[in-house]
């Protein structure tokens, strides 16, 4: 029995990785059973618990980010960054966003998402706060750097706080909260009630489908996974979708549909590596049969 479970964890653990990995999806940190509560109170920026976080400094970052460059592209980064700090208040919200994209173009999401909010301070609208939450969840969902990570779910959390403030009713506002409360912002389960309000409003809305989706996998309720990704496959079919859905299934030794499901992601996904893993899953799971 023991060994069952561990076995399982293993099996669990290597799929999420893996599609972390090679198809970009969420790594989802909280283990937390999903209730299927449809009633959400937005939570103010009050009621967020206090945490101790590393300040993230924006010269340091971007040092870093400037000594993984060419010499050609950091040298146009500090060009970027000196009219930044030159320019006149009026100038600096749009002199922030030429670095942001830049940043973003250079795929270093933490400085990109340190000049979004920059703009949306200076900016405050739901658009840019909402820019600037993904774009920090994003950073969070990309960082291996245990120590970065709370801060980056930190101001996350902070910038959909402000998106709803600016327009309660909005749907990707609320959805980015409920996801920063159950990866570590508050009480998991309010997380989860908002992002089961989000759906019960808009049945399609993938984000807050995808979310569920995959907090039901990490907190082993299987039969609610397979559920949820059979209805957003049904809405869009993705290869991430049916690699959840391939691991839900394996997990519950339903190793024929597994084999179904893993086979649509590798074809969806047209990523070597990726393919190479799921022939060897497939080989394996035939073995069991």
């Amino acid at each position: 029995m023991i060994k069952s479970i561990h076995s399982k964890q293993i099996i669990l653990i290597g799929a999420v990785i893996l599609l972390v990995a090679f198809l970009f999806t969420r790594d989802i940190k909280g283990l937390v059973k999903p209730k299927e509560d449809t009633t959400a109170a937005v939570p103010s920026a009050g009621q967020m618990p206090a945490q101790e976080t590393a300040a993230i400094n924006l010269t340091e970052v971007s040092t870093t980010g400037k000594n993984l460059l060419n010499a050609s592209l950091a040298a146009e980064i500090t060009s970027l960054e000196n009219a930044f700090k030159s320019a006149s208040e009026d100038k600096k919200a749009p002199a922030a966003k030429l670095l942001a994209q830049k940043w973003d173009d250079l795929e270093q999401t933490v400085p990109s998402a340190l000049y979004l909010e920059i703009v949306a301070t200076k900016e405050p609208t739901l658009n840019n706060w909402l820019v600037t939450g993904d774009k920090f969840l994003k950073a969070y969902d990309n960082t291996r750097d245990s120590l970065l990570q709370p801060a980056l779910l930190q101001k996350a959390n902070t910038a959909y706080t402000n998106a709803v403030a600016a327009d309660s009713t909005s749907a990707d506002a609320k959805t980015g909260l409920g996801i920063t409360i159950v990866n570590g912002m508050g009480m998991p389960m309010q997380g989860i009630a908002m992002l089961m309000d989000v759906v019960k409003k808009d049945p399609k809305n993938l984000k807050a489908n995808m979310s569920l989706g995959t907090f039901a996998i990490k907190s082993g309720q299987f039969d609610k996974a397979i559920t949820r990704f059979n209805s957003i496959i049904a809405i869009k079919p993705t290869p991430d979708a049916y690699f959840y859905l391939a691991t839900a299934y394996e997990n519950l030794g339903k190793n024929e549909e597994a084999i179904d499901a893993y086979l649509k992601s590798k074809k969806l996904a047209a990523n070597a590596t990726l393919s190479k893993f799921i022939d060897e899953k497939v080989i394996a799971l035939k073995t069991k049969k």
